[in-house]
């Protein structure tokens, strides 16, 4: 017969690690089930500079080297292999994988969510190389130069105005002829002298030599193709893409409760079914950042830890 884990945690980017770190220190029986590698997508972070006590010149997989041996020290399983169905109603959840099948008294979903991708060639070689999803990690390496934003919705307005903070110009890239933000958004953004407007718009193709130093625009109205360049004098610029993100969710979307996909807790991080928790970008939640997954992580431990008490 399977273990029966106290805990079993689905993902181990920096919510499920920091889960996985409270639960093990409580000293339950937690699993970690990770489909690839620890991380998740802080794994494309080349340097993080904005979480709190990290070192210098920390980055994506420094900091999560860190998180794993922090988990693995206090006991916490991890195993890779990918979650095909779960059964979350009962008293003993059941989690299917492709090579087991696990059983649980408490689970925290820490899947995550990513960026959605413009799919252009060059998106993913220069993915953290010119090319960010994040204004907040990312804007303060742009600091006098120029950037592009790809987007028009709420996200990609707000982040094209903080971006203006730093940058020296900062072009918002959309495909259609207005912007989908809200009106006192985008009254924000028409007011800021560093913010441009390229309408009716896609990004065609990335290009560069080691850091981007060219994008290729289509005029979606004539199909004409514009090489952008960065000024000689700064020799790169940045792209940031807000055209929406994805929860990865689909497993979960038809036992708990969710909103655009995004699953649906209180700030105790309970979902609408006793026993299961839900910890990072995969909730529906204001800022999306590694300080917030981590405290989200630890908050579910600690309720799973009172959940499992009360059974007694």
């Amino acid at each position: 017969m399977e273990k029966l884990y106290d805990v079993v945690i689905i993902g181990s980017g920096p919510a499920g690690l920091s889960a996985g770190l409270y639960a093990g220190r409580a000293l339950l029986s937690t699993l970690i089930i990770e489909k690839e590698k620890a991380g998740g997508q802080i794994m494309q972070t080349a340097e993080i500079e904005n979480y709190p006590g990290g070192m210098e010149g920390e980055s994506g997989p420094t900091l999560v080297q860190r998180m794993a041996a922090q988990a693995d020290h206090f006991g916490v399983e991890r195993v890779k292999d990918v979650v095909t169905a779960v059964e979350l109603s009962g008293a003993e959840k059941i989690i299917t994988c492709q090579k087991e099948t696990y059983r649980a008294k408490t689970v925290i979903v820490a899947t995550g969510a990513s960026p959605a991708k413009l799919g252009c060639p060059g998106e993913e070689e220069y993915t953290g190389r010119g090319v960010s999803y994040c204004a907040t990690c990312d804007a303060p390496f742009y600091g006098g130069l120029e950037v592009f934003v790809a987007g028009g919705g709420d996200a990609a307005v707000e982040e094209a105005i903080y971006l203006s903070r730093f940058a020296r110009k900062v072009t918002i890239i959309h495909r259609r002829d207005q912007l989908r933000a809200a009106k006192s958004i985008q009254e924000k953004a028409f007011k800021n002298e560093k913010i441009d407007f390229l309408w009716n718009s896609t990004i065609e193709e990335i290009k560069g030599e080691g850091l981007i130093n060219e994008i290729v625009v289509k005029n979606l109205k004539t199909g004409e193709l514009t090489s952008m360049k960065p000024d000689p004098n700064d020799g790169l610029f940045g792209l940031f893409v807000f055209v929406g993100y994805k929860p990865q969710t689909e497993l979960f979307t038809d036992q708990l409760d969710n909103e655009r996909g995004y699953l649906v807790t209180d700030e105790n991080m309970h979902t609408n079914i006793p026993g299961v928790f839900a910890a990072g970008d995969i909730r529906k939640k204001v800022l999306r950042q590694v300080v917030t997954a981590a405290a989200d992580g630890a908050i579910a431990a600690v309720e799973a830890n009172k959940y499992l008490e009360e059974m007694e």
